[in-house]
């Protein structure tokens, strides 16, 4: 009898950007918008199964979109009252995942605009394809 093998990748194009702010995350959505030019709105809690007999955990999500290049931006609280959403990045608050190419100039100036935000402790980029739990930031 032949076995016919399902392989399955998860599509990992985007950019992840990590970011430390003790800020509710509303907070950092109305400052991000107000110093970036953003237009960051809420939407449906992001939801992961971590295992298949409970329930989800609901991480805050909020979406902002870019006509020019069908850029989409996603910002996503990284914690709540029973875990993280990236166990391996404990000491990161947020996440902001962008779709869609993003120049090395754009990419740059978002992160240094963060950075200069005094309520942002830090702001980088990070190697999606170097995290354990790459597959919980799969919008």
């Amino acid at each position: 009898m032949n076995k016919t093998y399902l392989k399955l990748s998860l599509d990992l194009d985007f950019v992840l950007i990590a970011i430390t702010a003790s800020l509710k995350d509303y907070v950092l959505c109305h400052k991000i918008n107000n110093n970036l030019g953003f237009e960051f709105c809420k939407v449906d809690d992001h939801e992961v199964y971590f295992n298949t007999d409970e329930a989800p955990l609901a991480f805050s999500k909020y979406y902002f979109f870019v006509e020019e290049g069908e850029r989409e931006y996603y910002l996503v609280s990284n914690r709540n009252s029973d875990g993280f959403l990236v166990p391996e990045m404990n000491k990161v608050d947020f996440f902001m995942v962008i779709h869609q190419y993003i120049d090395k100039e754009d990419l740059n100036f978002v992160i240094s605009s963060l950075n200069k935000m005094s309520d942002i402790q830090v702001a980088a980029q990070i190697d999606v394809k170097k995290l354990k739990s790459k597959e919980n930031l799969v919008m």
